[in-house]
């Protein structure tokens, strides 16, 4: 239980001193230098240079042996495949994006592991010293088919059992997770959710998506479909943009604030735009106040349903659309969204920058080696979709 307990907070910390490990576990001074010894002799644990202070001698740092195992990441999206590889300790050593085919009938499984290959090559390694990959894909995972769904965007991933087939074909195994869930891993492990364990985020992009945490566990539903929130039903557009909250009528929630719907909201407030974060983006500039408020509106109206199912205690926004409108497009959707429900739930923006679902995915990948190597529980959150086949 000591050795976990270190191990977990070299692995959170990164390297650190005897005295620093032993504050950080509460044990005695000769207590944590056995277990560093100890750890030390079974290569889990290797020195990592000198840290130098004020005063007195420079001390010793210890970290986790990153070399005991390697994982990889994958955003997929119909544009671009971004890859990463990373070793278990969670230091990146390769990087690599490539158009990938997307297509029916394309030989996506094929372009996929040249394409891994290729990572893992510039990382040093072979495709047989990844411990597991895991890709994060725009679409619903279904665990007991393998199969992914509302994925129109990659025919060519359609059909088949996905991380079955890569699986065998790669001599890895391979999990495959919804985007929107992987950044609500990455916001609840090193952004703006971290210690809430009760959270929506939701995607507003060329289309839309959602992740649902409740009591610090993803909401994947029975078939992957658990926030898949595009086919939600929300009042209809011209009672909602006209202050009118009692629908007679549902709209597809992903008609409203998807691109194409942003960008025909734009134009009916005289702004011609190409996407719909380049339409909130110009707005923005122009102080186009009605528009934005009617797009603030149209969020809120699915949210409010997001809210009374779920209760969550922070609503995230995230993708190119809610980048586009920053803090400005929160404020106005926590305002609309107050006048629709009790519970005054916070909208913010998704703090991680960069490829957020790319992260999300090392995250998973690393909590899974880790479990293996030092026999660490991995999150709550992150318990892997192939758990749920077997």
């Amino acid at each position: 239980m000591n050795d976990r307990a270190a191990l977990q907070v070299l692995l959170r910390e990164g390297p650190l001193t005897r005295s620093e490990l032993e504050l950080a576990i509460g044990l005695s001074k000769p207590a944590t230098a056995q277990l560093l010894a100890r750890l030390e002799q079974q290569r889990v644990v290797v020195k990592a240079g000198l840290r130098s202070g004020s005063r007195g001698p420079r001390a010793q740092r210890w970290a986790v042996n990153g070399g005991l195992a390697h994982v990889a990441a994958v955003d997929l999206t119909p544009h671009l495949g971004d890859f990463v590889v990373a070793d278990v300790a969670g230091e990146v050593l390769a990087e690599h994006q490539v158009t990938l085919p997307v297509d029916r009938g394309a030989d996506v499984v094929g372009s996929f592991g040249r394409a891994l290959a290729r990572v893992a090559a510039e990382a040093g390694l072979g495709l047989s010293d990844l411990d597991n990959v895991v890709i994060g894909a725009q679409g619903a995972f279904d665990p007991s088919t393998g199969l992914l769904s509302s994925a129109p965007h990659i025919p060519g991933w359609l059909g088949f059992d996905v991380p079955g087939r890569l699986s065998e074909t790669l001599g890895i195994r391979v999990a495959i997770e919804n985007d929107a869930n992987l950044v609500a891993v990455q916001e609840m492990t090193d952004g703006r959710a971290v210690g809430i364990d009760d959270l929506v985020v939701v995607w507003l992009s060329e289309g839309v998506g959602g992740a649902v945490v409740a009591g610090g566990r993803l909401l994947r539903g029975t078939t992957g479909g658990g926030g898949e929130i595009d086919w939600m039903r929300v009042p209809d557009p011209a009672l909602v943009d006209s202050g009118d909250n009692w629908p007679r009528a549902g709209a597809r929630f992903g008609d409203l604030v998807g691109s194409v719907g942003i960008v025909r909201l734009a134009a009916a407030h005289g702004i011609a735009a190409a996407t719909g974060w380049d339409a909130v983006a110009l707005a923005r500039g122009a102080g186009a106040e009605a528009f934005l408020d009617d797009l603030a509106r149209r969020v809120a109206a699915g949210l409010a349903s997001l809210v009374a199912v779920a209760d969550p205690r922070l609503i995230l926004l995230c993708g190119d659309t809610a980048l586009a409108g920053g803090a400005e497009l929160a404020e106005r959707v926590t305002e609309r969204l107050h006048e629709l429900t009790l519970p005054r739930t916070p909208v913010d923006l998704a703090s991680v920058r960069g490829n957020a679902v790319r992260a999300g995915a090392l995250q998973s990948a690393l909590a899974t080696a880790r479990a293996e190597v030092f026999g660490v529980d991995p999150p709550s959150l992150l318990a892997p979709n192939q758990e749920e086949r077997s």
